[in-house]
């Protein structure tokens, strides 16, 4: 018989984990109700013909009680805040919300290795899942990659799964095997409602109830070095040589120590991920293969073949002189900043600009006069930029009207490397990050050749 055999269950939006999730209790004898605040478009028409047609019944463009009365629980998809109306609604009604993640984790025996951080998670998720690969059956999941939903009825032996601090939000007993934290900067706190919310959402998956046999944390992220001392689980650290179980580079090289025990991994020249933020994504990877017991050999020869995801500081073209990167995905300075420092002592343009996010560009500031020879400017943000540049002391700047003008601009200056790392959201030229790097990368490869 089925577990959930004529229990009505409801799912919060018509998103991908939100689907997922529909699909799976469906299959296993649930009555599942999608309820989705917007309303209809184009696009929705043959998805919801294709969920009805397996008896999942749909409504957009708001929340009846139908949808609601009687549910036994409800699984929300990740962008739905705790401050919306459905969630005080569903509260009213006593009716507990969990996340896709947790419905995943509660139907299978399989293994967790969870991964949030503010920025490094999906590199990291995927490159840990890369490497796995080699011994297990590993799948990268949630906010990257598939739902695990998906994977539930499926042959896997190990998920690796990005967390967002969101997924977290909703989720009550998720335990992983192994929990990873990248790092953590502001974000989101609209959403979570300030920085105290944001920070305790992540940390649910370090402490009882859902507290991991290892916890793996950045030994360089001041808040994330004290939380070390107070979270569950055998503690591992990476990016600095600290304590007995850690992870770090040293001599040109990343190492790993175990109860004092120190290993050779792989030299830096053999990565092909460049920059701290990467080599610290690495030694994340590192640790959780250690910990599920891959040889060194295996990790090496995985982490060479690794390519990195698409938009993140990705190295996609190549001309006798210069070298280009897509860090597309960097819609903030700090996450900008991460790609900026990667590079040492070569000449660097630097494309940035979009849609303003408002925030402090200082720091920002002080890392281009350090790594950056030239700055080209596009997009809404480009008179803030450069005000805030030419204030603190950085004067090699072009405007561009276009990405394919800051392109054309950033060649005829002839540099070692051009770098889109915008420190900007998209909307004010593209549809989102990933059609930006997109339209990147074709007009680069058009003009190289």
């Amino acid at each position: 018989m089925n577990k959930f055999s004529d229990k009505k269950v409801l799912v919060l939006g018509l998103s991908k984990s939100g689907i997922a999730a529909a699909k799976y209790l469906n299959a296993h004898g649930a009555k599942v109700y999608i309820t989705e605040s917007r309303e209809k478009n184009e696009k929705d028409v043959k998805t919801i013909s294709e969920l009805e047609s397996l008896g999942i019944k749909v409504e957009m463009g708001g929340h009846s009680d139908e949808f609601l009365s009687n549910s036994e629980f409800a699984v929300t998809s990740p962008g739905i805040p705790p401050t919306s109306s459905i969630m005080n609604m569903l509260k009213e009604r006593n009716i507990k919300v969990i996340s896709e993640i947790e419905l995943a984790y509660l139907n299978t025996e399989k293994p967790f290795v969870a991964i949030t951080g503010t920025n490094g998670k999906t590199t990291t998720t995927a490159l840990t899942a890369h490497i796995l690969d080699e011994e297990f059956k590993a799948y990268p999941c949630g906010n990257y990659g598939v739902p695990p939903c998906d994977l539930i009825d499926g042959d896997v032996e190990v998920y690796v799964c990005e967390c967002s601090s969101f997924q977290l939000e909703y989720s009550h007993s998720f335990a992983p095997e192994i929990s990873v934290w990248t790092n953590f900067t502001p974000d989101h706190i609209n959403w979570h409602g300030n920085m105290e919310n944001y920070f305790e959402a992540k940390a649910k998956i370090f402490k009882s109830p859902m507290a991991p046999t290892y916890s793996v944390l950045n030994a360089k992220d001041e808040k994330l070095n004290e939380f070390a001392n107070v979270c569950e689980g055998v503690v591992y650290m990476f990016g600095d040589e600290v304590g007995e179980n850690c992870c770090y580079v040293k001599n040109d090289a990343i190492y790993f120590k175990s109860n004092g025990v120190e290993e050779l991994i792989i030299k830096l020249d053999d990565c092909p991920l460049i920059g701290e933020h990467n080599y610290q994504n690495v030694e994340c990877s590192v640790i959780v293969a250690k910990l599920k017991g891959l040889s060194n050999d295996k990790i090496r020869n995985s982490i060479m073949t690794f390519k990195v995801p698409e938009h993140r500081l990705e190295k996609f073209a190549q001309t006798k002189n210069t070298v280009f990167y897509n860090d597309s995905k960097a819609t903030n300075p700090e996450a900008s900043l991460v790609a900026i420092r990667s590079f040492v002592d070569q000449d660097v343009v630097l494309i940035a600009g979009g849609r303003d996010k408002n925030t402090g560009l200082k720091e920002f500031d002080e890392a281009c006069k350090k790594h950056i020879k030239t700055v080209v400017l596009i997009g809404e943000a480009a008179d803030r930029f450069e005000e805030n540049l030419k204030a603190d002391g950085f004067n090699n700047i072009l405007r561009a009207d276009t990405m394919e003008d800051a392109i054309d601009k950033s060649i005829q200056l002839n540099p070692e490397v051009v770098l889109l790392s915008p420190a900007c959201a998209s909307f004010d030229m593209f549809s989102g990050y990933e059609e930006r790097g997109k339209v990147f990368k074709e007009y680069v490869l058009s003009r190289i050749g």
